[in-house]
């Protein structure tokens, strides 16, 4: 990928996405298995190119080798997670084949699901600049997750002032109804293996990936997120949200820029900080943008 220039790339709509290559596919099942090694899960490795190279999106491929979707800051307050209220128990179809195991929440993380999705309902405020890009938040059948209340986090992620809109030029609208630009859906790790293999990337049950105009969460990196990140799941997300919508916006992986300072939203932190402390957001309180050197 090429280094990002300083001003963000334009973003893509609906852009469909290439089928990863055999050597991106050897690399990431490598990163996997290191990272299995390691015991550290973690985020889908997005293959999307940044705008200026001119090229279509390649197939957004697993935060394995680093974290398709993870990304938090501590050195930020992260949003405040709300309490779901009474949320839906599985049903058999979701825990059934593959059973099912407890979050540290308690929510139970079936290992299947039905693959079809509840759209929460409602909307948002447009926030940012520019046209707002329409996205809907989608839940999967069978999950313990309010449709509602994960809503309301990816909304409070998107509206942050650190995040993508930072840019200027970027702004977003929750709907669930009508046309739009990108879906986020959080999944059971086999929904998230089968969509994101279609375009062939291998997520191996524990990652995320951005694929088309789909921003897969696996549901376990949602409760659970990653050593790092243990103690602050919420800020995980967040990270998971700003990596995933960066590669839908066209950014492409990069690597920590200096040992001490944050790490970017779009690093693949789950393979290590290199140096960099957390961080899950794309800008910092002054509206810079924190990058480091592409990866290739």
């Amino acid at each position: 990928m090429t280094a990002h220039k300083e001003k963000p790339p334009s973003r893509r709509r609906n852009g469909s996405a290439h089928a990863a290559s055999r050597s991106g596919r050897r690399q990431l099942t490598g990163g996997l298995a290191a990272l299995a090694a390691l015991g550290v899960v973690g985020c889908a490795v997005v293959a999307w190119l940044p705008a200026d190279s001119k090229r279509s999106p390649a197939a957004a491929g697993s935060d394995a080798s680093a974290e398709r979707t993870p990304s938090a800051r501590a050195t930020t307050e992260p949003p405040k997670q709300k309490t779901p209220t009474k949320p839906a128990r599985p049903t058999a179809s979701a825990a059934g084949k593959g059973g099912g195991s407890p979050s540290s929440s308690g929510i139970t993380i079936p290992r299947n699901g039905p693959g079809t999705f509840v759209t929460a309902p409602g909307g948002s405020e447009r926030v940012g600049k520019g046209r707002a890009l329409r996205y809907k938040v989608e839940v999967e059948n069978g999950i313990e997750l309010s449709g509602e209340d994960t809503a309301e986090q990816v909304e409070r992620i998107l509206a942050d002032p650190r995040g993508w809109t930072a840019d200027g030029h970027s702004g977003f609208q929750r709907v669930s109804t009508g046309a739009t630009d990108f879906v986020v859906k959080v999944a059971t790790p086999g929904t998230v293996d089968k969509v994101c293999g279609e375009y062939g990337l291998e997520t191996g049950g524990e990652v995320n990936c951005s694929v088309a105009h789909n921003v897969m969460v696996n549901l376990k990196r949602w409760e659970e997120a990653t050593p790092v990140y243990a103690k602050d799941v919420t800020s995980y997300r967040a990270l998971i949200i700003n990596h995933e919508v960066g590669h839908f916006l066209g950014h492409g992986h990069v690597t920590c820029p200096a040992k001490g300072g944050p790490a970017p939203a779009m690093m693949q932190q789950i393979k290590g900080m290199h140096g960099c402390t957390p961080n899950v957001w794309p800008y910092n309180a002054d509206g810079q943008f924190i990058t480091g050197p592409a990866v290739p």
